[in-house]
């Protein structure tokens, strides 16, 4: 509570200061500068500002300096922050959990023809329920992988019984208890610690999160099977973004959609290249083929588990398999 009260009154004075010059966006996400969220949102800043005239001005906070990704989405949602990234789009809506659904998805060309199809567009518009703006759906870093520090993972009895460090997000809580493991709920930015001091024996993130937060220094196997990946909306005060005049507006969804593309474009580029740098540090084995087949048998009661609980049904799974695979 005390860091919330914190980052608030940061917030609030860093809006006085530039309350002069017109419009703010204030923006946080808990990844660090370097990291290709982090640096889409600068040319987001860039863009957004100069086609604006100035009319808008752009501020963006990085490194978790505001708090983890729960607390930043609190932030948006009462108004203290206008836009954040990251892993809690349930908040936005629901329905977003079906795009993390282990194996819903084979690689890139799919993932990509998925978050840019109307299913996701529908998902985007359904936000405004919950009080949010998404102008823009990409792909949340590319795909996970896991790394664990007692041995290679080559089966889902391999998993059985790690404990292993998962978002606070309840897709992937259930996914790892299908993997039989012992899911540990953490703040990403903890997880170095909690690896290093073996409150965990592992994690799964996108190699480019591995690399950025120094996972591999505390690590020693890798394992590659592309099990998941999930949405990353641009999440905007749905107050702020209406209050906005009709023409920046546009410019806004304008300039989001090009920066969620950009971030899709370097995540992509660089996810062999991050798995190559990590290679020289860790250990690491690929899961691929038929070897993937209890991986995907090991996750089916994840997808019941959903459709039960009433997040989505099984013809909406469907049709995004579909949409992924080019028919919609």
């Amino acid at each position: 509570m005390i860091r919330i009260i914190v980052c608030l009154l940061a917030i609030v004075t860093t809006a006085c200061t530039r309350g002069d010059e017109g419009i703010v966006f204030k923006y946080a996400n808990e990844q660090p500068e370097a990291a290709i969220r982090s640096q889409s949102m600068l040319y987001f800043e860039d863009e957004l500002e100069k086609r604006t005239d100035g009319r808008i001005g752009v501020e963006l906070y990085f490194g978790g300096v505001l708090g983890n990704e729960r607390e930043l989405m609190d932030l948006v949602a009462t108004g203290a922050l206008q836009g954040t990234r990251g892993g809690f789009f349930a908040d936005a809506n629901a329905k977003f959990n079906l795009l993390t659904l282990p194996f819903l998805v084979d690689d890139w060309d799919q993932a990509l023809r998925l978050v840019n199809s109307d299913v996701v567009r529908e998902m985007n518009q359904g936000a405004r329920e919950n009080g949010f703006h998404i102008p823009a759906t990409g792909i949340s870093q590319g795909f996970r992988a896991h790394t664990n520090n007692v041995r290679p993972i080559t089966h889902p009895d391999d998993l059985a019984g790690l404990k292993m460090r998962v978002p606070m997000q309840e897709v992937y809580v259930q996914t790892a208890l299908a993997f039989r493991t012992n899911p540990q709920e953490l703040p990403y930015v903890e997880v170095y610690q909690a690896l290093q001091t073996g409150v965990v024996d592992g994690q799964d993130t996108a190699p480019s999160n591995i690399w950025d937060f120094k996972v591999h220094e505390v690590s020693e196997y890798l394992t590659i099977t592309n099990y998941a990946t999930g949405p990353d909306p641009m999440m905007v005060n749905l107050d702020w973004y209406e209050s906005l005049p009709s023409d920046l507006q546009v410019i806004f969804d304008e300039v989001a959609v090009e920066t969620i593309a950009l971030s899709d474009q370097l995540n992509r580029e660089q996810e062999e290249e991050f798995v190559n740098k990590l290679s020289e540090q860790l250990e690491v084995n690929y899961v691929t083929g038929a070897d993937l087949e209890p991986f995907r048998e090991a996750v089916q009661p994840v997808y019941q588990h959903f459709v039960d609980q009433g997040d989505f049904t099984a013809d909406e799974i469907e049709r995004a398999r579909k949409a992924a695979h080019g028919g919609g």
